[in-house]
């Protein structure tokens, strides 16, 4: 039997460097992880803005199958948008050779701390020019709650380096939320076990996108585990933020279960 696979997805303007420690820390753990490359990812933001959703579910799509022809088993870990992409991927393979973990799903956009166009985004996305012209850019707290981190954060993207985009257009941001209507459809049609792992205090997204996910997923004739853990000293970015710990070792501990079930 091959090595169990692990396809990492990453969120929106995001890299690898999403994820933290936790890439390195299930290698170390036995397990093959590849990670894609989001399409107008890993260049500069106005690479994003020819890419639609389309786009993005294709490149998840695609990763999938490929690690589907060299391992026997398959989890799928995406974080933020790389969870939505990741529960679409879920749906439309009917995926059961492994299990799903999302990390800060953004089911909804309703956190305690979002800018100006939590509200009149809408109104500009009905203009497309001005939505291609708009630059959404990152501003504190930057998803993170530890201060020491937030500031190395801060730094980076001042420089201008290649771990995050320092803002995306706005039409990205309508691709992203036509995503999430997208992910919060069908959500009964993923059969395979379930961790969502999320940040009380997630200043993107609230406690309501884990409670959704606990509701929807699996629910009917084919009911599967879903579980959630729910984070007490951390923003939206999980992996690099006060409980990453928890969170490597969460998805360790989820992941080993599933593997030792089917050996």
């Amino acid at each position: 039997m091959s090595m169990p696979g692990v396809l990492m997805i990453h969120g929106l303007g995001g890299t690898i460097s999403d994820f933290g420690p936790l890439r390195s820390c299930l290698e170390a753990e036995g397990f093959c992880v590849e990670t894609v490359t989001l399409p107008g990812h890993g260049g500069s933001p106005e690479d994003l803005l020819g890419i639609s959703v389309a786009d993005w579910t294709d490149a998840v799509r695609l990763s999938y199958l490929a690690m589907k022809q060299r391992h026997d088993v398959v989890h799928i870990v995406g974080m933020c948008m790389g969870a939505l992409l990741a529960v679409e991927v879920v749906k439309s393979e009917g995926h059961l050779s492994g299990g799903l973990v999302m990390l800060a799903p953004p089911m909804f956009v309703d956190g305690w701390s979002l800018p100006w166009y939590k509200v009149v985004r809408h109104l500009a996305y009905l203009i497309p020019s001005l939505a291609r012209r708009i630059k959404v850019r990152e501003s504190a707290p930057y998803g993170v709650k530890n201060e020491k981190i937030r500031s190395i954060v801060r730094a980076r993207l001042k420089r201008g380096d290649a771990f995050h985009y320092s803002w995306i257009p706005l039409k990205s941001l309508r691709e992203f939320d036509s995503l999430r209507v997208r992910a919060r459809r069908n959500l009964h049609q993923v059969r395979c076990s379930t961790l969502v792992v999320h940040a009380r205090y997630d200043e993107l997204t609230s406690p309501r996108s884990a409670a959704l996910l606990m509701r929807k997923i699996g629910r009917g004739q084919q009911a599967c585990d879903v579980r959630v853990v729910q984070l007490e000293n951390s923003y939206h970015m999980i992996c690099v933020d006060n409980d990453r710990d928890h969170v490597v070792n969460s998805v360790i501990e989820f992941l080993s279960s599933m593997s030792s079930a089917s050996s």
